[in-house]
C-alpha cells in the first residue's frame, strides 16, 4: 500500500511541471498522510491544481466512514470493486509527488525509507477520485485514493505494494477523455526500478504529527541524544 508520501517542491515547480495553475495557497508537503488535503489534477479539470481529501468516499456513501479504508486502490481489480469501477470513466487524477515511504521491520523497530526518482524530479501517481455530498448540509466533499500494484525489484523487499508512478509521457494519457480497457492496463504497472533510488528516512517522519522538511532527510547514524553501541 501507499500510506505516506511527500510533495516537497515549490509552487513555481510544480507549475512548470505540469503546465498547470498553482493555487496561492499551495505549500510544500513532506508527510502527507491519509485523511488530509493534497494536491491533485483531474481530467475534469487537467490545467489547474485542486485539492481533495485523500481516502475516497464514493458518491453513494451514506457518510464518509469508507475513507480511511479507500486510501489506496489495487490496479487488478479496479473494474470490478464496486468503490473504484465507476470512477474509471472520467474520475481519473494525478496526484503529484516526489517521494513516498514505507516501512522495514529491522529487529525490532520498523525502519521508515524514503523512495524516490533517481532524478529526484517530482512524479505523479495514478489516481482515482469521486465527489460525495452531505444530505442534510449539501456540502460536497472531494476525495481521491491512489492506484497500487505489484512492487518493482526496489521495493519488494521492504512492501508486498507499490503506488502506481506514471511515466512523464503518459501522465496526460490517463486523465484523457477516452481511455481504452487495454491503454489503462497498461498503464498500470510497476514503474522502472532503476529508474528509482531509495534511502532510511529520519525518524520525524513516524509522526503524522510531523511536516517538516526533517522528514525528507535521510535518517544520521546516530540521532541526538543516543549514543553508539558495538552491540546494538
Amino acid at each position: 500500500m501507499c500510506g505516506r508520501f511527500s510533495l516537497s517542491k515549490s509552487k513555481e515547480e510544480v507549475a512548470k511541471r505540469f503546465q498547470v495553475k498553482v493555487a496561492p495557497d499551495y505549500r510544500p508537503r513532506y508527510n502527507v498522510a491519509p485523511m488530509q488535503l493534497m494536491s491533485v489534477i483531474t481530467c475534469q479539470q487537467p490545467n489547474e491544481v485542486q485539492q481533495f481529501r485523500w481516502g475516497l468516499v464514493p458518491s453513494w456513501s451514506l457518510d464518509t466512514s469508507t475513507a480511511a479504508n479507500l486510501i489506496n486502490a489495487r490496479a487488478e481489480t479496479l473494474t470490478t470493486k464496486i468503490p473504484f469501477k465507476h470512477c474509471l470513466k472520467d474520475q481519473r487524477c494525478l496526484i503529484p509527488a516526489d517521494g513516498f515511504y514505507e516501512w522495514k521491520k529491522e529487529g525490532k523497530a520498523k525502519v521508515p525509507y524514503r523512495f524516490t526518482l533517481t532524478s529526484d524530479d517530482i512524479f505523479a501517481f495514478a489516481g482515482l477520485y469521486d465527489v460525495w455530498e452531505n444530505q442534510d448540509t449539501g456540502e460536497q466533499l472531494f476525495t481521491f485514493t491512489i492506484i497500487t500494484t505489484e512492487p518493482n525489484a526496489l521495493l519488494k523487499d521492504i512492501h508486498d505494494r507499490m503506488p502506481v508512478i506514471l511515466r512523464k509521457d503518459l501522465e496526460r494519457l490517463w486523465i484523457a477523455d477516452k481511455l481504452t480497457d487495454s491503454q489503462m492496463q497498461s498503464l498500470l504497472k510497476p514503474y522502472d526500478a532503476d529508474s528509482m533510488a531509495s534511502y532510511k528516512a529520519h525518524r520525524a517522519v513516524n509522526s503524522v504529527q510531523n511536516d517538516t522538511p526533517e522528514c525528507i532527510q535521510a535518517a544520521p547514524t546516530i540521532y541526538p541524544g543516543e549514543t553508539f553501541s558495538l552491540f546494538g
